[in-house]
C-alpha cells in the first residue's frame, strides 16, 4: 500500500547507498513520515483525535492493509464483535448478501458462480478453520507440493526498524529494549512538573540533553556508552550518520522513519504535538528520531555487519486448500483429482476472499443496517411544526451526543424548542479566570484563539479572593515539595497521615457525603465574588492576542452564532445558551468527559460570553438594523448541562423580563422530572445497574462522586451519526444518544457557506471523536489505553500500563466495553446526514476536496434528505 509519500522518490537523485542530502531534505522526509501518527495532547487537556488523520488520501481499506502488514494491527471489527452484533439484531444479513453479490459482480473468476457463492456464504459465517483439519498430514503435503498459485505469492514485508529483526542472547528482540530506553528518556524530557528534579540541560532541547547524559547511563554497557561519546552535536548530522551506518537506502528512509514512529505512536505523537506548540521546540520530532535511531545503532553494533534484513513471506497454501474442504464441501480426494490450473483458480479465489474481506462485508452491512433503521425512524414519525409563537424558551445545546436524550426529555415537558450548535458557540476565545495570569483555550483544538476574555471583580473582593487562593496553592505546593524531598518525605506521613486516612475512609464508605463535604468546603473557601467579563476590547500591545472584542467583533460573533443556530426570527422570551461539562472523581480521563473537542474545556464560559453579547443593547441595535429583530422582552441566559448527572446549572441569569421570568420558572419546575427521566434512561445502559432503582438521581451522583467508580458515564460511546438539519426532522425520535445534532436551515444558506463551515468545523470534530472510539474498540492494544484500574499517570502528561509502556493515546477499556468480552460501542464509521437539496450536497463536495476524499475513501459515510423528504445515500466513485 502506498502510504509512504512519493516525496521520497522526488527528493532522491543520488545512489541509494550514499546519504548526502541537506537538512531541508530530512525535514521534508520527517514531515511526510509524521502523517502515520497523530498529535497527542496531554491528558489534562484531552482532545479526541483521529489516529489516521494524515492518511485520508488513501482509502480506509488501503490503510487497513498497510497497518496489518507493518504493525499487525487489524482495524476491522473482530469476528466475535460482529457475531455479537448479529446476535443482538444490529446487522441485517440481507445487506451482507447484497454486499457479497456486488463483490462477486465486480471480480472475474474462472470457477462456477454457484460454487463461488456457496463457498462465500459458508465462509461468511466467520467460524475458524478447525485446527485438526489444518494439521492433517495429507493436507500439509498437498500444500507443500503445490507451487503454481497465480497471484502475488511472494509478499515483501514493509521497511521495519532493523532492531525488530534481531534478538539478543536472552531471546529478547532489540526493538523492545530500544523502546524501553526511549520511553525512559521521553519521560524525563517531557515531564510536566511531576518529578522533583527536572532533566539537566532540558532547555537545550531533547537531543542535546540526551547526548550529555547518555554517556553516564548505567542501563547501557560500557561499549554502548563509548560508541555514543563522540556522537555529532547537531541533530541532523546525528540522524544522517545513524542512517548511513545502518545502510538504509535513501529511497527507503521515509519508510524507515515511519517504522520508528509507529513503534511508539503515543510518545512520538506527544513529540509531534509539542513541536507544533512553540517555535522553541519546532524540531522536537526530528530530535526524537535522532535519539531513537542513534540508540538503535548503539544496541545493534555488536551484531554488525548485518545480513540482508528484508524478509519475504510466501502465501501459505495449506489454509487455502483447507478452506475449500471446510467451506466449499470438497474432499481431499476431489481436490487431488483437479488439474493444476483448476486448483490455481480455486486457490486464487480463496486467497482473494480472505478474512479481512469477509469482516469488511460484515462491517459495511452493519453500517448499512444502522443507516436504514435511522432513515426509517426519522420518516416513521408524523412531523409536527412547532408553534413558534407559543414557545416559552429556546435552549441551545452542544451537538454532543449526550445532549440528545436530555433535549428529548426537556421537549416532552412543555413548549420548549431545543437547538444544536457546536458547544464553543463560534467564539474563538481563551479564558483567563479571576486572579490568574494564565489563560487556556476554550474552543476546538483544530482552531486557535483570537481573543482573551478575562474575569474581573471589585478590587477589595479580588484581593481577598487571591489571598485565599494563594493559601490553597501554597499548601498544595508545600505538600508536593515535601513528598519529593528526601528528608521531608520521612516526616510527611506523620503530619498528613491522620487527615489523609480520614479522607480515605470517608471517600471509601460514604463517597457522596465525603465528596460533597470536600467540594462545599473548597467552594466556600474559594468562593468567587461577583465577576464581570472583559467583553470590550482592551488595548495592550504586549498581549499575544487582544483582550475583549471590538464593537464590530461583538456584533459579528453574535450574528454568526445566531445564524448557525438558525435563530434569526421568532425569538422566545427566554433563550438559554447551554454549555456542557462533566463531574467525576479520581478520573485521569475527566477532561475527556467535559468535551472531546475542546481539550477538556467545559462550555459554560463560552455560553456566558455569548449570552452576555446577545444582551448588549448596541449589539441588538445593530442586528435589528440588519433584520435580526430580537424583542425587548427576550433575555439570553447561560447554563451548563452536567452530563454525568443530567442536571442544568445556571451560570448567568441577568434581570429577566416578566415573560422571561415565567419561562425561567417553568424550566425550574420541570427540571427535576427531566433530570430523573434522563438519568433513568442513561444509567440503564451502564453494566450492573439496578434497573428497578427508584432514585436514579442519587445513583447518578454516586457514580460521579465515588472515587472507585471506573465508569462514571459512557461519554460519547455508541456515537454513529451527525445530523445536520432542522430539529423538526428528528423531533420525537429516540436517537438513543447516538447522534450529534446540528441545526441547519438550507433556506437561509443560499451561498452554502453555513453548510461548508459546519462540515469543516463540527463535522471534522465529530469524525475525530467517532474514529477515536472506533480505533479504541477494534484495536485496543494499539489505539486504546487498557484497563483504568491498572493505568499509571506518568509525567503529568498521560497514562501508561505499568512503568514502561507507550504513552497511551486512546480511550480506556471501560469507555467502550460492556465487559471483558462484550463491546458497548458499536464500531461504525460516522454517518453524516444533511437535510438540504441534492445540489447543495453536490456543491459542497465539489468545493471541499478534503471532505470529498473522506467520503470517497470510506472515512465517513454520507446521506441527505431533500425538501420532499427523499433519503439518498451518496457513494462516490474513486
Amino acid at each position: 500500500m502506498g502510504v509512504t509519500s512519493e516525496l521520497t522518490k522526488e527528493n532522491v537523485k543520488k545512489k541509494d547507498t550514499d546519504i548526502d542530502f541537506q537538512e531541508s531534505d530530512i525535514n521534508v522526509l520527517i514531515e511526510s513520515a509524521s502523517r502515520v501518527i497523530a498529535p497527542l495532547w496531554p491528558i489534562s487537556t484531552f482532545a479526541a483525535r483521529n489516529p489516521w488523520m494524515g492518511l485520508e488520501k488513501q482509502s480506509f481499506d488501503q490503510v487497513a492493509d498497510w497497518l496489518k502488514n507493518t504493525r499487525d494491527v487489524d482495524i476491522y471489527p473482530s469476528a466475535s464483535m460482529i457475531l455479537s452484533a448479529k446476535s443482538k439484531g444490529e446487522i441485517d444479513e440481507a445487506f451482507v448478501k447484497m454486499g457479497l453479490q456486488r463483490w462477486l459482480d465486480s471480480h472475474s473468476f474462472n470457477i462456477p458462480r454457484d460454487v463461488a457463492e456457496r463457498f462465500c456464504h459458508t465462509a461468511l459465517k466467520l467460524d475458524p478453520l478447525p485446527s485438526n483439519l489444518l494439521s492433517l498430514h495429507k493436507l500439509e503435503k498437498l500444500g507443500e507440493e503445490f507451487s503454481g498459485l497465480n497471484t502475488d505469492n511472494i509478499e515483501n514485508f514493509p521497511m521495519q526498524p532493523i532492531s525488530s529483526h534481531i534478538e539478543n542472547k536472552d531471546g529478547k528482540r532489540l526493538v523492545n529494549i530500544l523502546d524501553h530506553h526511549v520511553i525512559k528518556w521521553c519521560k524525563l524530557y517531557l515531564d510536566d512538573s511531576q518529578a522533583g528534579w527536572t532533566m539537566p540541560n532540558r532547555e537545550e532541547g531533547f537531543y542535546r540533553a540526551w547526548q550529555r547524559l547518555i554517556q553516564y547511563d548505567p542501563a547501557l554497557s560500557k561499549k554502548q556508552r563509548e560508541s555514543l561519546k563522540g556522537w555529532p552535536q547537531e541533530v541532523h548530522m546525528a540522524l544522517k550518520e545513524a542512517l548511513f551506518v545502518l545502510e538504509i537506502p535513501e529511497s527507503e528512509i521515509q519508510a524507515y522513519l515511519e517504522g520508528h514512529l509507529l513503534s511508539l505512536p503515543g510518545w512520538a505523537g506527544m513529540m509531534l504535538w509539542r513541536s507544533r506548540q512553540s517555535s522553541h521546540e519546532h524540531a522536537l520530532l526530528t530530535e526524537y528520531l535522532a535519539v531513537r535511531i542513534s540508540m538503535e545503532l548503539a544496541l545493534i553494533k555488536p551484531y554488525l555487519p548485518l545480513t540482508n534484513q528484508r524478509s519475504e513471506k510466501r502465501v501459505s497454501i495449506t489454509p487455502l486448500i483447507a478452506s475449500w474442504i471446510h467451506w466449499g464441501d470438497l474432499t481431499i480426494e476431489e481436490w487431488s483429482q483437479m488439474s493444476v490450473a483448476e486448483q490455481n483458480e480455486y486457490l486464487s479465489f480463496a486467497y482473494s476472499f480472505d478474512e479481512k474481506l469477509r469482516r469488511k462485508l460484515w462491517l459495511e452491512a452493519w453500517e448499512q443496517t444502522y443507516t436504514d433503521r435511522l432513515s426509517q425512524k426519522i420518516f416513521s414519525k408524523q412531523r409536527k411544526t412547532n408553534d413558534k409563537k407559543s414557545t416559552l424558551a429556546q435552549l441551545a445545546f452542544c451537538i454532543d451526543v449526550r445532549s440528545e436524550p436530555f433535549r428529548r426529555q426537556l421537549e416532552k415537558e412543555g413548549p420548549f424548542e431545543t437547538i444544536g450548535i457546536a458547544g464553543f458557540f463560534g467564539l474563538p476565545i481563551a479564558t483567563s479566570e479571576l486572579g490568574s495570569n494564565h489563560s487556556h483555550s476554550s474552543l476546538p483544538v483544530i482552531l486557535k484563539p483570537r481573543h482573551k476574555i478575562k474575569e474581573s471583580a471589585n478590587e477589595n473582593e479580588l484581593k481577598s479572593y487571591q489571598q485565599r487562593k494563594q493559601a490553597v496553592n501554597s499548601l498544595s505546593y508545600t505538600f508536593k515539595m515535601m513528598k519529593q524531598n528526601v528528608l521531608s518525605s520521612l516526616l510527611l506521613p506523620e503530619l498528613s497521615g491522620p487527615w489523609l486516612s480520614l479522607q480515605m475512609v470517608a471517600r471509601s464508605f460514604v463517597p457522596r457525603g465525603a465528596d460533597r463535604f470536600i467540594r462545599n468546603l473548597r467552594e466556600t473557601w474559594l468562593r468567587k465574588p461577583n465577576i464581570t467579563l472583559s467583553l470590550n476590547h482592551v488595548h495592550n500591545t504586549e498581549a499575544e492576542i487582544p483582550v475583549g472584542f471590538s464593537e464590530e467583533e461583538r456584533v459579528n460573533y453574535a450574528r454568526q452564532a445566531l445564524k448557525m443556530m438558525g435563530l434569526t426570527k421568532n425569538f422566545a422570551p427566554l433563550v438559554v445558551i447551554c454549555g456542557h461539562g462533566s463531574q467525576s472523581t479520581n478520573n485521569p480521563y475527566a477532561a475527556a468527559l467535559d468535551c472531546g473537542a475542546c481539550g477538556g474545556a467545559a462550555g459554560g464560559f463560552n455560553a456566558r460570553v455569548l449570552a452576555a453579547l446577545c444582551n448588549l443593547p448596541e449589539v441588538r441595535g445593530k442586528l435589528s438594523s440588519e433584520g435580526f429583530k430580537i424583542p425587548e422582552d427576550t433575555v439570553f441566559v447561560a447554563a451548563e448541562h452536567k452530563t454525568t448527572v443530567d442536571e442544568l446549572r445556571w451560570i448567568y441569569v441577568p434581570e429577566l423580563s416578566e415573560a422571561a421570568q415565567e419561562a425561567f420558572d417553568r424550566i425550574e419546575a420541570i427540571m427535576p422530572k427531566v433530570s430523573h427521566n434522563a438519568n433513568a434512561e442513561r444509567l440503564a445502559q451502564l453494566p450492573n445497574f439496578q434497573k428497578e432503582l427508584k432514585k436514579p438521581k442519587a445513583e447518578a451522583h454516586r457514580f460521579a462522586e465515588d472515587w472507585s467508580e471506573i465508569r462514571p458515564e459512557w461519554g460519547l460511546a455508541r456515537n454513529a451519526a451527525f445530523i445536520i438539519g432542522q430539529r423538526e426532522l428528528t423531533q420525537d425520535c429516540d436517537l438513543e444518544g447516538r447522534a450529534f445534532l446540528h441545526n441547519y436551515d438550507w433556506n437561509q444558506d443560499e451561498s452554502g457557506d453555513l453548510l461548508a463551515n459546519i462540515i469543516a468545523g463540527p463535522g471534522t470534530v465529530a469524525q475525530w471523536i467517532n474514529l477515536q472510539y472506533y480505533a479504541s474498540t477494534v484495536a485496543p492494544h494499539y489505539y486504546g489505553s487498557g484497563n483504568k484500574a491498572t493505568q499509571t499517570v506518568t509525567a503529568g502528561l498521560g497514562v501508561m500500563q505499568g512503568n514502561a509502556s507507550d504513552l497511551l493515546a486512546g480511550l480506556p477499556w471501560q469507555s467502550v466495553m460492556q465487559s471483558d468480552y462484550e463491546t458497548y460501542h458499536s464500531p461504525l464509521r460516522l454517518l453524516i446526514v444533511i437535510q438540504a437539496p441534492s445540489e447543495y450536497v453536490e456543491r459542497l463536495l465539489n468545493n471541499d476536496s478534503a471532505f470529498r476524499k473522506k467520503v470517497q475513501n470510506g472515512w465517513v459515510r454520507l446521506a441527505s434528505v431533500d425538501p420532499e423528504g427523499r433519503w439518498e445515500n451518496w457513494e462516490l466513485q474513486k
